[in-house]
């Protein structure tokens, strides 16, 4: 898929600015939006031409959640994805988001709720504006907050505590509440979003093409392992990958040499 609708997809120097672009709704989620962001993130796995991905949202906000009104009218044709209908076919997306080798920096302002908040939090590196608000808006429709990732990625980023606080109550979250509990990275005036995610861009446009997707998948598999040594062995056949290259050839001749290094495909 090529042509999308609900998405709008930049590239530029090996960088993809992805926007939602239901600016009209704020970027509510729609069936039609999930199959573009299906098809996008699933094709990064075979894609060695993008090496960083920056998503973002038109208009006044990141991500409003489920277009509810649209979810209710059944516009669009159930999709049957494993028997889970919409709820699989969605939470396929922050699956995706997380399995491709690209690092992800989310740029947001305004409201990030339910579903936009998880894509937030499945996100790689978050730069929040200052009129950014986000929620896990579920319960507060007679849901579970415990949705598309939210349980699971909530707590490893700002601890049980403060997820607890924030799932149990629906309440938001503003800008600077989210960089004090390690939420975000920073907080910047919304005009300043993108210059704010130039300068991650830049570092890691300035490593290696292997090092840099194999540290985006130690860091997942880590997370999740069994203990120290499960890490450590994944991180010894990360290295070992990586020292055969001569990426990691032209690394070590450019530190001796003190010049940046020239990788392969950067």
């Amino acid at each position: 898929m090529s042509d999308y609708e609900n998405i709008i997809v930049e590239t530029k120097d090996q960088v993809d600015w992805v926007t939602l672009n239901r600016p009209e709704s704020l970027n509510a989620i729609t069936t039609p939006m999930v199959t573009e962001l299906r098809d996008y993130f699933g094709n990064l796995m075979e894609n060695d031409s993008t090496r960083i991905v920056v998503l973002r949202g038109a208009g006044r906000g990141f991500c409003a959640g489920l277009d509810i009104k649209a979810s209710q009218a059944r516009t669009y044709e159930q999709p049957f994805s494993g028997g889970m209908g919409f709820q699989g076919y969605l939470a396929e997306v922050y699956i995706r988001m997380r399995r491709c080798p690209q690092p992800i920096i989310s740029l947001v302002h305004g409201p990030a709720c339910g579903g936009g908040f998880s894509f937030v939090l499945a996100s790689d590196i978050r730069i929040a504006g200052e009129s950014s608000k986000m929620n896990a808006a579920y319960i507060r429709i007679g849901l579970s907050a415990c949705d598309m990732g939210s349980s699971y990625f909530l707590p490893r980023l700002v601890g049980t505590s403060v997820a607890s606080e924030l799932m149990l109550t629906g309440r938001f979250i503003n800008a600077e509440r989210a960089l004090s509990t390690n939420l975000v990275s920073e907080v910047v005036p919304d005009q300043d979003l993108e210059k704010a995610a130039e300068t991650y861009i830049n570092e890691m446009l300035a490593t290696s093409p292997m090092g840099l997707r194999l540290t985006k998948e130690g860091l997942n598999m880590a997370i999740d392992a069994a203990g120290l040594e499960a890490a450590m062995a994944l991180e010894n056949r990360n290295q070992l990958m990586c020292s055969k290259t001569e990426d990691a050839k032209e690394g070590m001749r450019a530190f001796v040499e003190k010049r940046r290094p020239k990788y392969t495909n950067a």
